[in-house]
């Protein structure tokens, strides 16, 4: 599919709350709201978000919540809480929401490239 026939959507995250508008962008990336969606193929639209410095986290999560990495190393475990992260970067939780949402295969990386932060 070419460049033509995909969308830009530009979506204002202030006051959303971060998994239901992860939800959205997510289906926005893959394609699954237009008629002709096949799931191996790649015809999902632009995604730009501004204000994602103002989304809402219900509960307890920016306490409770860790990102867990590994460096591949004997004892390279890393954690980062929420809080800290969003804190730094906050375009970054939401990127990790979506990422997580997107379907596990070689498409996964392509639908995230799709995904803009503007101020």
């Amino acid at each position: 599919m070419n460049n033509q026939t995909r969308k830009h959507h530009t979506i204002d995250a202030e006051g959303k709350v971060l998994g239901r508008l992860a939800t959205e962008v997510a289906q926005l990336l893959r394609g699954k709201g237009k008629v002709d969606f096949q799931p191996h193929i790649d015809n999902g639209d632009f995604v730009n978000i501004k204000n994602v410095d103002k989304i809402v986290v219900t509960g307890n999560k920016m306490e409770q919540k860790i990102y867990y990495s590994h460096s591949e190393y004997p004892g390279g475990l890393k954690e980062v809480q929420m809080k800290k992260l969003f804190e730094k970067n906050p375009s970054e939780v939401l990127k990790k929401a979506v990422w997580n949402m997107l379907p596990k295969n070689k498409l996964r990386a392509r639908y995230i490239t799709r995904l803009k932060f503007v101020k």
